[in-house]
């Protein structure tokens, strides 16, 4: 049998998750090479790998590019990939609206490559032991979901910018929103609060929002987060209640995380990131993207998933904006 040629993998962006992806491809015998705006030298030296002159240059010298970079700029930078016939693997949220997504996803379809959202929560084994339970009928037919998700926000200022793609709803609360999607399916409806409400499209920290869906099968999701003071404890909960019994995982009865190769090289919001765990869940996601391009088969998270969370949050804002109204999802 012929040796498997290992891939090829573009990394654009250094900021706290490159690391975690740097680490999950390199498991898998990947070759790297990244690219950043700043010059990501101490990245690029903890993992040994080579830095590109642009995207551009990055493009051209493999098959999968991994987009890492903020928000905004990932409709430019996977439309830029899927042209050049470059498998694309964009961390959530895949785009700043539904509407953007969708035009990343089509571009993919009609390319012939692939897209992969980068929802790691499906990888962490605790959820996917849950989703696994709640399709097996364990606990009955399901009837409400709660999840939280909070802890220090991160550090860099477009996070808290609503108007540039950032926002504690869009950029964290997503994790959950993808959670709600994938255990009791499609939304029909969304009510949202925030506190303090942001101002010009500014938050300011620490800041807390609920997310409440209503999902086509009848069933009711609460979500709870917070990006809170410097220091404070991530940590993540779920509960999902049917008609025969409850499920639940709260990380702080957890065992202790491993390393946390989520943060950066100097950790860097690593109490904002979804800390690294024994299970590995960046490298499963990873493995799993991988091993759908080889064979062609789907990977756990697929475009429209992508697409669907990203349609959730925009619904979540109108409805901030209508004082807590509740606002439709279009199917």
């Amino acid at each position: 049998m012929a040796e498997q040629v290992p891939l090829r993998v573009g990394l654009i962006g250094a900021g706290g998750i490159a690391a975690a992806h740097l680490d999950a491809w390199q498991a898998l015998g990947a070759d790297c090479v990244i690219s950043s705006r700043s010059r990501p030298d101490a990245l690029a030296t903890r993992f040994g790998v080579a830095i590109a002159e642009d995207a551009d240059a990055l493009i051209d010298r493999v098959d999968v590019v991994a987009i890492l970079a903020p928000t905004p700029t990932h409709l430019d930078l996977a439309l830029r990939a899927i042209a050049r016939g470059r498998h694309v693997v964009c961390e959530k949220p895949l785009a700043t609206s539904a509407a953007t997504a969708r035009t990343i996803a089509d571009a993919a379809a009609d390319a012939g490559v692939r897209l992969f959202p980068a929802h790691v929560v499906r990888y962490f084994a605790a959820y996917r032991r849950i989703q696994e339970q709640v399709d097996a009928g364990t606990i009955g037919a399901l009837r409400s979901l709660r999840l939280s998700r909070a802890g220090a926000g991160p550090t860099t200022a477009w996070f808290y910018d609503e108007g540039a793609g950032g926002g504690l709803i869009r950029d964290l609360l997503i994790h959950d929103i993808d959670q709600a999607l994938w255990l009791a399916g499609p939304v029909a409806s969304v009510v949202a609060r925030q506190d303090p409400p942001s101002v010009d499209g500014r938050l300011s920290a620490p800041v807390t929002a609920s997310v409440e869906l209503r999902h086509g099968t009848g069933v009711t999701t609460r979500i709870d987060g917070g990006w809170l003071g410097e220091g404070a404890p991530f940590r993540t909960t779920i509960e999902a209640t049917g008609s025969a019994g409850v499920l639940a995982h709260d990380s702080a009865a957890a065992e202790a995380p491993a390393r946390a190769d989520a943060s950066g090289a100097d950790g860097a919001d690593a109490g904002y990131l979804p800390p690294q765990t024994e299970d590995h869940p960046y490298r499963a996601q990873i493995a799993d993207f991988a091993e759908a391009i080889r064979t062609g088969r789907p990977s756990r998270v697929t475009p429209a998933d992508g697409i669907a969370a990203v349609a959730v949050v925009d619904a979540a804002y109108a409805s901030i904006a209508a004082g807590g109204a509740a606002v439709p999802v279009p199917a």
